[in-house]
């Protein structure tokens, strides 16, 4: 199938904004998505089993950190669709130009990009919620009970407002006046999600007070958030990101190297970073008011 069309099957990386471990709790976060992508390709096969290449730019030793966890993540998604390998051979091959690393979304990309792939090889006709779900049923493999934000803003794209709730997740699409420059740094460090929302979990069963106050707290930061995003206040969203840090170090998810790549990013001129996705590795990201900063 040389003329498949990987085009169609892209799903973006994100950068939480805000809410990153608060978000399991059913509270809301501000997600957005970035324009690197993950594709697939899928061919059905003469033989029964499966086959993946894997060509997705990654971090060192990311791939072999989650080979486990994806490999449970595609079959999920598989079988969540209705694909069976062992009744029909299945070749998926992953490229883009997303760099796979902790706290981009980059497991979430990969599965939604393998349901945009089904979706076209059997000629189906899905709608983008319904990728959207198979995304989540796969996302079950690389963290456990995930959020469901990773797999919204790779389905979805764009500046999102996510409440998770008992039932189906709440999204909102947002918008910001002007153009919101970033710059995301990475660490280097795999971090498992599935046990670091894990322990976050343990700490707030054997501590409900401690969590309840660190949660009070941001719940009123993430109000303003919001508010500030459709202002368009640079300035002022930059504060409430580093407010997000601190709490988040409170919460114990944050690391040396994290508070290393935001303490320079303040000095280098950004008016807010903090760390993004999971922590004790991963990303940093920094809002910068210029172009020239952003380059800096």
């Amino acid at each position: 199938m040389s003329d498949f069309p990987t085009d169609q099957t892209r799903a973006f990386g994100k950068l939480i904004l805000f809410g990153e471990h608060f978000v399991v709790y059913k509270v809301p976060a501000l997600v957005g998505a970035v324009s690197a992508y993950t594709d697939c390709k899928l061919e059905y096969l003469d033989e029964p089993g499966l086959e993946v290449i894997d060509n997705r730019p990654a971090v060192p030793l990311y791939k072999e950190k989650k080979k486990d966890e994806g490999e449970e993540a595609i079959n999920l998604t598989l079988a969540h669709l209705g694909v069976d390998p062992k009744a029909r051979g299945v070749r998926l091959t992953f490229g883009g130009d997303l760099c796979c690393a902790s706290g981009i979304g980059a497991s979430a990309a990969q599965v939604v990009s393998l349901a945009r792939a089904v979706n076209f090889a059997d000629s189906r006709s899905l709608s983008e919620d319904e990728i959207n779900a198979a995304g989540y049923e796969g996302e079950k493999g690389y963290h456990g009970t995930p959020s469901g934000i990773d797999n919204t803003a790779a389905t979805f794209g764009g500046l999102l407002r996510f409440q998770r709730t008992d039932g189906a997740p709440i999204f909102e699409k947002k918008s910001f006046p002007s153009a919101i420059r970033i710059v995301y740094a990475s660490t280097g460090i795999t971090a498992s999600t599935t046990k670091v929302v894990g322990d976050v979990r343990s700490k707030k069963e054997a501590d409900e007070a401690w969590f309840a106050d660190i949660m009070g707290k941001y719940t009123t930061l993430v109000e303003e958030a919001e508010q500030i995003v459709e202002a368009g206040n640079l300035i002022k969203l930059g504060k409430l990101m580093n407010q997000n840090h601190s709490l988040l170090q409170e919460l114990t998810v944050s690391c040396k190297e994290l508070d290393d790549l935001v303490d320079a990013a303040r000095a280098a001129g950004a008016v807010g970073a903090k760390m993004s996705g999971t922590g004790r590795g991963g990303l940093m990201i920094a809002l910068t008011p210029t172009e020239d900063i952003q380059n800096t």
